[in-house]
């Protein structure tokens, strides 16, 4: 059962407490630490971005810098800098914002929504993802028009990827930017993330390093997973839709997934926060960065597992 993990209090008073559950796994698959129940089942979303980057760069023959990668790993906030990477890692594969099939959107920044006259495929969260999907089958031969469909070579061959990294069959759905979407247990995504680590993939390992190098690519302006990674650069973290973090320490080999039960993104944050520095993950002047906004409070602890 999902138990509170973080409360939000005004002058005293109680006012909102959102549950969920975490999983914390080592590389080996065992679960060493939870918070509820971790067996529960979410939609990985865009907490998938950097294993589908990683097929997409199996079938890509061209060299793609860290930026790109990066925004390939993304749901990006469609900033300037956003938009200038998408649009650079089409233009590699021959393709425009044309061949996109991103619902059209506006920025999530602020600022950069402020200056956006009309929504449009490329400003939308997941168009580098969708980017690198297409350059790849612009290299490989596969069709175009059809790579967001289940059937797609891409979408098969990331299929035996899941299953051997989670350990685990999933059930597939269709994502909000119509790509299939990939339900797993929480252990079986902190598994995932935790053999980010030792990986002897080439493709995965060069996802998990360009999202370290390049932290503001993967989000952007204040967002979780950007700001974790630059003030922790031992960790590769990627939010996901429906208040999912998932993470791994490089040097410990430990994965990390992060649920809130209502999808509440103010308080996955600093829950992911809070495990995190639990675990002893995060340095100083990264716990003082990364402080929860003033009445948003963690309040639940990691109980160790021998399973």
């Amino acid at each position: 059962m999902s138990e509170p993990l973080v409360q939000v209090v005004r002058s005293g008073l109680v006012e909102s407490v959102h549950v969920g559950d975490v999983a914390v796994c080592h590389a080996d698959g065992r679960l060493i630490a939870s918070i509820g129940d971790p067996d529960t089942v979410a939609f990985a979303r865009s907490c998938m971005k950097p294993f589908q980057a990683a097929v997409s760069l199996s079938a890509i023959d061209v060299a793609v810098p860290d930026t790109e990668v990066a925004v390939m790993c993304a749901s990006h906030n469609g900033e300037p800098v956003h938009v200038r990477a998408v649009r650079s890692l089409l233009r590699r594969g021959g393709l425009s914002e044309a061949d996109l099939q991103t619902p059209a959107a506006r920025p999530f920044d602020v600022e950069a929504l402020i200056r956006t006259r009309r929504p449009s495929s490329l400003l939308h969260d997941c168009s580098g993802n969708h980017a690198g999907m297409l350059v790849a089958s612009a290299q490989a031969g596969w069709p175009l028009e059809t790579y967001r469909s289940r059937r797609h070579p891409h979408h098969r061959r990331l299929l035996p990827m899941i299953r051997e990294l989670a350990g685990a069959e999933p059930v597939i759905g269709v994502d909000g930017c119509g790509i299939p979407v990939h339900g797993l247990p929480l252990r079986a995504l902190a598994t995932m993330y935790a053999r980010c680590a030792a990986t002897e993939d080439p493709f995965l390992r060069r996802a998990i390093d360009a999202m370290r190098v390049e932290p503001y690519l993967v989000g952007g302006r204040d967002r979780d997973d950007s700001s974790i990674m630059e003030t922790a650069p031992d960790l590769a973290v990627k939010e996901g839709a429906e208040a999912l973090n998932c993470g791994v320490s490089m040097t410990a080999g430990i994965g990390v997934a992060v649920k809130i039960a209502d999808g509440g993104y103010r308080a996955v944050g600093p829950a992911t926060v809070a495990v995190l520095d639990e675990l002893g993950f995060l340095p100083a002047a990264a716990r003082r960065r990364l402080r929860a906004p003033k009445g948003v409070e963690p309040i639940a602890h990691l109980s160790t597992r021998r399973s």
